[in-house]
């Protein structure tokens, strides 16, 4: 199900049209200087819709002071359902907003739908924003409309087969020359030691589009060879990330290793839902992503090798380039934002009570109540760590789907421990546990060379019109390239359409909106 753009502008003229009216009469639900006793929310869902009358429900209901009244839409329909909501006249008082820079939400946030939380929100301690990037990172055209949930700000990392580099006797690399002799030994030195040439190195899917400023292998290895991270500032001017000699020479080293057999041969066509299977199955031994991977990868070499599946895993993080310098892929630092709609919250009294039922749920006892559930009922703390309780009750096995599969998602502090708020649950080896530990390490080393995309607190309003043709563009390109399908040269003529085709005024808008703000 789509929306229009025309439905959509409807939409907020009708909205702006209610809230102005509202605004004249003073009436409607919320008037007068108290709050609501009841919120309407709409929060994505990953699983089965929680029973309003359930246990956590009722205990954020206690925590927070008010009656819930949420809409939980499937996370696959939560994209459609978002700007029929946002093109109505009925958005919610508080709803997840998982794209804040997409059309929809950018032109109803201008038009007044929600409150500008800019400046608002330094006198609620768990409200604030802990990290400055990530409030900028956060923002739409440099205004914070909501509250983002909080993830870490750098993830990306490099997971191996520790089975294979044990084999052959090999380090984790450092560089991204020592990826490629990896990548190479996994390919013809027998790894698994059958017999057979049956291995590679890197396993690539298909990425959708579009590929720039993402985790993903082909954005990591743009960043690891000196390219921007979406955008970036070259002698003062705005350039996107594939039209830098970096990025020529980060598919140059990528197009030799599938040249050389070194990455899986359908990379083009290899559904992301299936990424792990190659790894898993002692095909691939190489995956560049996101350090929670680490935590699947360990559940499915479990199922397979109950004893050994910890010796089959290792980790490192962001790779320096050949010459030694290192540039490390950052997140975002959020996932979504909580926004607060100015309908029935109409006035400043009305959203500072909202605003504090919000603080209370960021709070430390609220964020282990939707990331972890009920202590003594659900999970109990073992060495500062949420251990669930091995409970055949069925009314204990649905606080965890309630937790896991919806309340998180209304959650703004993170289920890793990013705002150490919420206790980790525990992993289930020592194995695990010391990749935990590595992981924040990793982390921690790999912030201080991150580069961050300074137009990504920017809308463009030509890449909002002309995205759809834009993106594929370059994207398709690459894959192109990588497989032999168009030379360089081509490459090179493709970046100069995207060009012609909008994004000389695409880059034209976000540099000045970049250099006004200063970033």
């Amino acid at each position: 199900m789509s929306t229009s753009p025309r439905r959509l502008l409807a939409g907020v003229l009708t909205l702006t049209a209610a809230l102005l009216a509202a605004a004249c009469s003073g009436g409607g639900a919320g008037e007068g200087q108290g709050g609501n006793s009841t919120l309407t929310m709409m929060v994505p869902l990953f699983g089965t819709a929680p029973n309003p009358s359930g246990e956590i429900q009722q205990a954020v209901e206690k925590l927070t002071g008010k009656k819930l009244q949420i809409t939980w839409v499937p996370n696959a329909d939560y994209p459609d359902k978002t700007n029929v909501t946002l093109a109505s006249d009925k958005i919610p008082d508080v709803m997840v907003i998982q794209d804040n820079k997409g059309p929809s939400f950018v032109k109803a946030a201008e038009a007044g739908a929600f409150w500008d939380l800019t400046d608002k929100l330094d006198k609620y301690p768990n409200l604030k924003p802990r990290n400055e990037q990530v409030r900028l990172n956060s923002s739409t055209n440099g205004k914070n409309y909501g509250i983002y949930r909080i993830r870490p700000l750098l993830r990306s990392a490099v997971l191996l087969r520790k089975d294979w580099l044990d084999k052959l006797g090999l380090e984790l690399p450092k560089t991204t020359d020592d990826l490629y002799n990896v990548a190479k030994a996994f390919t013809e030195k027998d790894p698994d030691g059958n017999g057979k040439k049956d291995t590679y190195g890197l396993i690539i899917p298909k990425w959708p589009t579009p590929i720039f400023n993402s985790s993903n292998p082909f954005n990591a290895i743009d960043v690891w060879f000196g390219a921007p991270n979406g955008y970036g500032l070259r002698d003062g001017k705005l350039v996107p990330e594939f039209d830098t000699p970096e990025f020529m020479e980060a598919n140059r080293y990528l197009k030799k290793m599938v040249d050389e057999g070194l990455v899986n041969r359908d990379f083009a066509t290899l559904d992301t839902a299936k990424w792990n299977d190659p790894f898993v199955q002692g095909k691939g031994g190489i995956i560049i992503d996101v350090n929670v991977r680490a935590t699947q990868l360990y559940s499915l070499l479990k199922e397979q090798d109950p004893d050994g599946y910890a010796k089959k895993l290792a980790m490192t993080g962001n790779l320096s380039r050949p010459d030694g310098k290192k540039f490390s892929l950052p997140f975002t630092g959020f996932n979504g934002i909580v926004t607060i709609s100015k309908q029935n919250i109409r006035t400043e009294a009305q959203l500072d009570d909202v605003l504090k039922a919000l603080d209370r749920l960021a709070s430390k006892e609220g964020a282990r109540l939707v990331n972890n559930g009920i202590e003594g009922r659900n999970y109990k703390v073992e060495d500062g760590y949420a251990v669930r309780i091995n409970d055949t009750d069925p009314a204990v096995k649905t606080i965890n789907n309630d937790v896991d599969y919806a309340f998180i998602q209304l959650g703004t502090t993170s289920s890793v421990g990013v705002a150490g708020d919420a206790y980790e649950l525990r992993p289930a080896s020592e194995a695990e546990r010391e990749n935990l530990k590595l992981r924040k390490e990793l982390e921690e080393l790999d912030l201080q060379t991150a580069v961050h995309d300074p137009a990504l607190p920017y809308i463009s309003p030509t890449l909002t019109a002309k995205g759809a043709t834009l993106h594929p563009i370059v994207t398709d390109a690459r894959v192109k390239y990588l497989a032999g399908e168009i030379t360089e040269e081509q490459l090179k003529a493709e970046v100069k359409r995207w060009y012609d085709s909008g994004g000389t005024q695409v880059v034209t808008e976000l540099g000045a909106l970049v250099a006004k703000a200063g970033n």
